[in-house]
């Protein structure tokens, strides 16, 4: 990943978690772990976690209904020309990342 890809990620991923913090309902906490940008960062996909689990989907549901201004709040709050496509998903990674640590704590 260039050093450009790297700052695009970073600043998409710092203002997206404070645009989760600001604009959900606290139902649930939204914490967006990383952010992966494709086709030289055209578009970049947003990887999250939600707790608690069972809000998972509700909280997916209204990332990707609040994309649009997501993708608004970036573009008035970075010096970034243009803003990529955006993409929400849940970080799976992470999810397995959490059951091993359980696993291993329980042996």
């Amino acid at each position: 990943m260039s050093k450009r890809d790297q700052r695009l990620t970073e600043i998409i991923r710092e203002l997206s978690a404070i645009f989760f913090s600001r604009q959900s309902n606290r139902q649930s906490l939204i914490t967006v772990t990383a952010v992966e940008s494709r086709e030289r960062g055209g578009k970049a996909i947003i990887l999250i976690t939600v707790l608690p689990e069972d809000q998972e989907e509700s909280a997916l549901a209204f990332a990707r209904r609040r994309l649009t201004d997501l993708r608004q709040y970036i573009l008035e709050n970075s010096r970034l020309g243009r803003v990529p496509f955006l993409k929400v998903m849940i970080d799976s990674g992470e999810k397995n990342r959490q059951k091993i640590d359980e696993i291993e704590r329980k042996l």
